[in-house]
């Protein structure tokens, strides 16, 4: 799952929010040297990843990119599943992605001191550039597959990766709704055990 995912599988908790933004750029036992809940945060996220990864629904999306991007095609089945999530009416009905967006930023922007160095100085710009807001519109999934290429120490840019999301469109729709329930039901289970033992 791509950052809004992550942002939403955090249930309003600040704490486990910014955790859950940061995990990827705190590697191993650096986890501990964050407050215990942001260290839970860091855990769910991880749990998220590991879900994500062994779904059925999440290997047919991949099968669909391999072709084009190889060993990356889970990087970009995580940026497509954001994209129909920005999109589903059911977990943003109305405008609520927009108020969704800013809320994540500001309660991001008050953890300044606890952002590891990589992700203060990504911050600004995914503030400014909407990142959350604009995973919903094809234009903004396109940005983001450039993210990855720039990213990718072994992928040359490649067009055939958005031809593929946009021909395989539906077929990845159908991967996401099989998939994020059951992601959403794992992370909720989960988070009720981390933050149990927090009050504990």
């Amino acid at each position: 799952m791509n950052y809004l995912a992550h942002a939403y599988l955090s249930f309003g908790n600040s704490e486990i929010l910014a955790g859950n933004m940061i995990s990827d750029f705190v590697k191993g036992k650096k986890k501990y040297d964050y407050p215990r809940v942001i260290q839970d945060g860091i855990m769910l996220h991880r749990m998220i990843d590991t879900f994500t990864d062994t779904h059925p629904a999440t290997k047919s999306a991949i099968a669909i990119f391999k072709p084009a991007v190889g060993a990356y095609a889970g990087a970009f089945t995580d940026v497509v599943y954001d994209h129909f999530l920005a999109g589903d009416k059911n977990e943003f009905p109305g405008e609520s992605l927009a108020d969704f967006a800013a809320n994540v930023y500001s309660k991001l922007e008050t953890f300044g001191a606890f952002l590891p160095e990589r992700f203060q100085k990504m911050l600004p710009f995914m503030i400014k550039q909407n990142w959350l807001l604009n995973y919903r519109t094809t234009n903004g999934i396109e940005s983001s597959f450039g993210g990855i290429f720039r990213r990718a120490k072994y992928l040359e840019y490649t067009a055939d990766a958005f031809t593929c999301f946009r021909e395989n469109y539906y077929a990845l729709n159908d991967c996401y709704n099989r998939f994020f329930p059951d992601v959403k039901t794992m992370a909720l289970a989960e988070y009720n055990i981390l933050t149990a033992n927090d009050k504990s």
